[in-house]
């Protein structure tokens, strides 16, 4: 079987969430028998990227593969002629869009990664609302015709594969669920990251508005305020995400542009990951701090439910009084860290996952 993927997401971002499951699919599909890969891909003239994929001849900005204009000249005037010139028999999307526009070669079959529909269904950052309300549009047609073309979509969660189903009421009999790979945590400890506090707590991600860190942040403010015992508080993004009264806060501390080893550093020291975001397509840092052995206290709903196990704590995404509790429990009686955490992590390894996808492929090869 000759496969293509659509490499865009890891030429462009291979730290991204959806960057890193591409290089995992990537990796799933060279390890198997009877596999041939065909990456396809856009990138300036002089760029690695080139030597491994298949490229269309004109440069493309690796800051503007994002762009709608970018995308359709890369989606209707090089891929369905360069499907076809490589005999591809299966060709995956990977950014919930994507697939070619155009005349399909006979016998080939097409799979789309769709990782949620926050896109539609919530309020994204955009830098103006006009842009907002357009993209909105746009990625709602790319969406939507990339699921009508797929003959399978595999969505990394139970909620965002209903949450297809329920959008797209004509798909429901091609939705799969295919969870993303965790990578699984290193046997060796990790020294801890200089100039922390002995106690922190740690929250990853602050972009978009869906991750609820405004608010998680306001109530840890409220809850350290009424308790002394309230951990420190260590946030993995930009302090530009937060209103700027949220910014400088005391016990707040700011992390930016970490290598692989210093994630996985915090990971292994914190006291506990929070996740508060009221919609999740998978949660990955949940995952990735389970496999430490880490506690995570995390938000009712969306995919969050499915990703960490009943005993963890949870609170209400939107409930000040149900999320401060949280935080003061916590707080005066911290969880141990925990082997069997690192059990349920499991079920999200390479292994777990290749044998999915093989399932997977079977059917779509059937």
């Amino acid at each position: 079987m000759r496969v293509g993927l659509d490499y865009r997401p890891a030429t462009v971002a291979p730290q991204s969430g959806i960057g890193r499951q591409v290089c995992a699919l990537e990796q799933a599909l060279l390890a198997r028998n009877a596999t041939t890969l065909v990456r396809f891909s856009e990138a300036p003239l002089d760029h690695a990227q080139r030597q491994s994929a298949c490229c269309p001849e004109w440069a493309s900005p690796l800051d503007g593969l994002q762009r709608p204009q970018v995308r359709l000249r890369f989606e209707a005037g090089f891929l369905p002629r360069a499907l076809r010139e490589q005999r591809v028999d299966l060709y995956i999307a990977t950014a919930n869009m994507g697939l070619p526009l155009g005349r399909k070669a006979r016998n080939q079959r097409q799979a789309l990664l769709l990782h949620d529909l926050f896109q539609l269904t919530e309020h994204n950052h955009h830098r103006s609302r006009l842009k907002a309300l357009a993209y909105r549009f746009i990625d709602g047609l790319s969406i939507a015709w990339s699921v009508w073309r797929a003959n399978r979509v595999w969505c990394p969660s139970l909620f965002s594969a209903e949450e297809t189903k329920r959008l797209f009421p004509f798909a429901r009999n091609k939705v799969r669920v295919l969870p993303n790979l965790v990578e699984p945590c290193t046997s060796e400890p990790a020294p801890r990251p200089g100039s922390l506090p002995a106690r922190y707590w740690l929250a990853v991600g602050t972009r978009e508005p869906r991750k609820n860190m405004a608010h998680f942040v306001s109530n840890w403010r409220a809850a350290r305020a009424a308790s002394s015992e309230v951990p420190d508080l260590l946030l993995v993004g930009h302090c530009e995400d937060l209103p700027e009264t949220l910014r400088t806060l005391p016990g707040l501390h700011w992390r930016s542009g970490l290598s692989d080893a210093e994630l996985q550093a915090l990971y292994q020291h914190a006291e506990c990951l929070w996740q508060p975001s009221y919609a999740e397509g998978f949660g990955l840092p949940v995952v990735e701090a389970l496999g430490y052995g880490t506690p995570v206290a995390l938000a009712r709903g969306s995919a969050l439910d499915e990703v960490a196990p009943s005993q963890s704590p949870r609170f209400a995404p939107h409930d000040a009084d149900d999320l401060r509790r949280c935080l003061l429990e916590l707080a005066q009686r911290p969880l141990p860290r925990d082997e069997s955490l690192r059990e349920w992590a499991a079920r999200y390894a390479p292994a777990a996952y290749r044998a999915r996808l093989d399932e997977l492929l079977r059917e779509l090869d059937a």
